[in-house]
C-alpha cells in the first residue's frame, strides 16, 4: 500500500477496472456456451450472466452499483466456478 493518496486512488481505480473487465469477458463467454452445457446446469441463470455484460458495457458514466458487483463476486462466481470445474473434469 502506498502512502501517496493519488497513487493509491490510481491503483484502486485500475483494480476496479480490471475486475469489471474480467466480469465483462466472462459474461461474453457465457453467451457463447453451447446450449447443451447450459441445459446441464439449470440452477445457473445463464441469461442473467450474459445480460450482465450489457450492464457493465453500457454503464457509460461509471455509475455501477458496488453492492451488485460484490454480490456477483461473492455469491455467483463460486457457483459458476463449480460448473466450470465439473465440465473440465468431465473432459479429462
Amino acid at each position: 500500500m502506498t502512502k501517496d493518496p493519488k497513487l493509491y486512488l490510481i491503483h484502486i481505480k485500475e483494480s476496479v477496472n480490471a475486475i469489471l473487465r474480467v466480469l465483462q469477458t466472462m459474461s461474453e463467454s457465457v453467451g457463447r456456451l453451447p446450449d447443451d452445457i447450459k441445459a446441464n446446469y439449470p440452477k445457473i441463470n445463464w441469461q442473467d450472466i450474459a445480460g450482465f455484460r450489457n450492464v457493465l458495457v453500457h454503464d457509460y458514466l461509471g455509475d455501477y452499483d458496488e453492492h451488485i458487483i460484490w454480490n456477483v463476486i461473492k455469491e455467483k462466481l463460486p457457483e459458476l466456478r463449480e460448473v466450470v470445474v465439473e465440465e473440465l473434469d468431465a473432459k479429462r
